[in-house]
């Protein structure tokens, strides 16, 4: 059941983390062509730069074998970069029902920006709806295992980050 259309899920992916991973293959099946949408927020502070979050995300979507899925950067207004992609839809991935309520309100500024934007949500899975990126840092910097949490290679980059900031 692929859809010809374009879609874009954005974020920060300050790491890309297992729950990450689970959208973007579920939504690889539904959609001709998805476009990972990496923000460069300014009003976060990220661990990794806009450059190393795109690289492990690329890394995870070879890894994977996701030929149909492309990681771009973008700054600004999302619905702004949707329109440039020719995209139509937003996919955003719930954890939790606090997820919802943000998500929720963004959607509908969305559509207020731009009416033919469509916000579609996707429930995490069970095994990973537990996960955020701010976690998986914490659990790092404590020096706590991440390896159910993040793909083997983004937790060793993970280790790294933070061994260096500790020297």
């Amino acid at each position: 059941m692929t859809s010809k259309q374009i879609a874009i899920y954005p974020g920060t992916f300050d790491p890309i983390t297992l729950g990450h991973l689970d959208v973007i293959k579920r939504s690889s099946l539904i959609f001709g062509k998805l476009i990972i949408a990496v923000a460069a927020n300014p009003s976060k502070t990220p661990l990794f730069s806009v450059e190393e979050r795109k690289g492990m995300i690329k890394e995870e979507l070879f890894y994977h074998g996701l030929k149909n899925v492309e990681v771009k950067l973008f700054d600004g207004l999302l619905v702004e970069f949707v329109k440039k992609e020719g995209a139509v839809i937003i996919v955003r991935g719930l954890r939790a029902v606090t997820d919802f309520e943000y998500e929720f309100q963004m959607s509908f500024i969305n559509r207020t920006l731009d009416p033919s934007v469509e916000t579609i949500f996707l429930p995490a899975t069970e095994g990973v709806h537990f996960i955020s990126s701010s976690f998986v840092k914490e659990i790092t910097r404590l020096k706590g295992d991440t390896k159910n949490l993040v793909p083997q290679r983004v937790q060793e980059k993970l280790i790294a980050k933070f061994s260096h900031a500790n020297k």
